[in-house]
């Protein structure tokens, strides 16, 4: 009898370990699955060739909304370096210089370079806080910083296909959402919410990837959409791209610009 009662005992304690499993355990497989998709969509667009990209050229047209109406829109060269330099030149003749350089931003004209304030052009900010956010920042940055989480949110409807939702959150409490489709293994969109500095409302922001192209081993959206708060504010279309270009430095020097755009 002594004998029965301490096999149905060990019996109990069995099941009851098997039925509730360690929560350290649940939060690690969930975290090894959501790594693992980051991992694949990151091979997907191009693994090393993507990651070492160290600065590009690109040409395309894009359009600003306001109120589902485009109220602005040109055509654009950018030179971008990693990880905080762009210059974008406007208008066909291309004398319109918008640079970022960290959290500075001018816009340089034959006449000289006045420097942008964000907390006063609202373009400005949504510019820089974008960056903050990009998919190379999130990929680059954060993912193998100490400290950094992911969360494998599960399935999600995304632009008409299905979508694995990931997050990724820094010890910062920064944190977005990428959704990798589940069948190209490319991501979809981007997403991320902030506070507006005025209003302190909560504004989302979704920067949708389409019309995927391999340029020199690299998977690149030429199509991408930027929805906030529920209505699109920004589309562009790119009809060239060219990485690891090595633009020369005075390419992101404001006066060396200047020069520049008075000689042409």
């Amino acid at each position: 009898m002594r004998f029965l009662a301490l096999f149905f005992l060990c019996l109990a304690g069995v099941n009851g370990q098997q039925s509730k499993p360690a929560p350290a355990t649940e939060g690690q497989s969930n975290q090894q699955k959501a790594r693992a998709v980051i991992d694949r969509m990151i091979a997907t667009l191009g693994g090393p060739a993507y990651l070492n990209i160290h600065d590009s050229y690109t040409e395309g047209r894009y359009g600003r909304f306001h109120n589902q109406v485009q109220v602005g829109g040109a055509l654009y060269f950018r030179y971008w370096q990693w990880p905080d330099k762009e210059r974008y030149e406007l208008t066909k003749e291309r004398d319109i210089v918008q640079l970022y350089i960290g959290d500075t931003a001018y816009e340089v004209t034959y006449r000289g370079a006045t420097t942008l304030n964000p907390q006063k052009d609202d373009n400005v900010r949504l510019a820089l806080q974008r960056r903050h956010y990009s998919l190379e920042t999130v990929l680059r940055e954060w993912l193998n910083a100490p400290g950094t989480i992911l969360l494998d949110e599960g399935a999600s409807l995304a632009e008409n296909r299905m979508a694995e939702r990931i997050t990724i959150i820094t010890k910062d409490n920064n944190a977005a959402t990428i959704l990798v489709s589940q069948d190209t293994h490319l991501p979809v969109e981007r997403i991320f919410s902030s506070r507006d500095p005025q209003t302190r409302d909560k504004d989302e922001e979704i920067e949708i990837y389409d019309n995927w192209k391999m340029v020199q081993g690299v998977n690149t959206p030429y199509n991408i959409t930027v929805i906030r708060n529920g209505a699109m504010v920004r589309e562009s279309f790119i009809s060239n791209v060219s990485y690891n270009v090595h633009p020369p430095g005075e390419y992101f020097t404001p006066k060396l610009i200047r020069r520049e755009l008075k000689e042409r």
